[in-house]
């Protein structure tokens, strides 16, 4: 067994998620590291936070890979003294080296849409939206069919899967109604209620979603049938189901490559909320 390059691991990353599945805004692949140094341990996470590289520097990772990129959004200083600086300063003081997989990850068969539809139990008939010029299936989103079941039961069938969440799960529609075509996606995903419309879903589970693009879509549905019903789940929890699967991904393939390489994920919980006050069901 040997231990690769930080470049062998990267390469590897991006044949499990090509960089070219990402969408055209996203800031996915190698943030900060050494293309030669050794990767002897990698540390799978959703969010690049504090205490995510905290937990990188304890555990002796040598890179991070988390899911949202660190540099999403243009900065004009990777001063220490700065958030997205700091934090670039920490890992590279550490040496630890950073990838995202991102929309590719949430593109690729197999990522992030993939593990919430099929923790849910429902086979995949396609995406919401195909990636242009990838193989079919490869998309944003994803939805299939399954045996009725009511909104209500999905949600708390939702509620026992996901890791428990200060915001937990919500329901806008009628939480008896009879749903057998799901959609989901991954995320923050209010964008996509026309490819949600398009493919008839009951039921369309996201995360983040707004008071005016939901309002909007029920009142679209209201106009119809009545659909699509909408299930809010927290953005961490819904995209940390696809962490093991990733991690035992490739762990694997590094294992049949013959490389000296530890996987594992994260244990710190990323979900911004921390408390909810406020009187239960009183709408319910």
């Amino acid at each position: 067994m040997v231990r690769p390059t930080l470049a062998q691991v990267r390469a590897l990353i991006d044949e499990l998620w090509p960089q070219e599945y990402a969408e055209a805004w996203d800031a996915v692949g190698l943030t900060a590291g050494d293309p030669k140094a050794q990767v002897g341990s990698v540390l799978l996470a959703v969010d690049p936070v504090d205490d995510v590289i905290a937990e990188a520097e304890e555990t002796g990772a040598d890179l991070l890979l988390t899911h949202h990129p660190l540099l999403l959004r243009g900065v004009t200083s990777v001063a220490a003294d700065t958030l997205k600086g700091g934090q670039l300063t920490r890992l590279i003081r550490a040496g630890i080296a950073h990838v995202a997989a991102h929309t590719n990850a949430d593109s690729q068969l197999g990522g992030v849409s993939d593990a919430l539809i099929d923790a849910l139990g429902v086979p995949v008939e396609g995406p919401l939206v195909q990636t242009t010029g990838a193989p079919d299936g490869v998309g944003i989103g994803r939805w299939g069919d399954r045996a009725p079941t009511t909104v209500r039961a999905l949600a708390e069938t939702l509620s026992d899967l996901l890791p428990a969440t200060v915001t937990g799960v919500r329901i806008a529609g009628d939480p008896e109604a009879e749903v057998r075509r799901v959609a989901v996606c991954g995320g923050a995903g209010d964008g996509l209620f026309e490819a949600v419309r398009d493919v008839g879903a009951d039921v369309y589970i996201t995360s983040d979603l707004r008071h005016h693009p939901a309002t909007e879509a029920r009142d679209t549905a209201h106009r119809g049938a009545g659909l699509p019903h909408l299930i809010d789940i927290s953005h961490w929890a819904a995209e940390s189901l696809w962490l093991d699967r990733a991690a035992d991904h490739l762990g694997r393939v590094a294992a049949q490559r013959g490389w000296d390489v530890h996987v594992r994920v994260s244990a710190r919980r990323t979900d911004a909320w921390t408390l909810r006050i406020g009187q239960e069901d009183r709408h319910g």
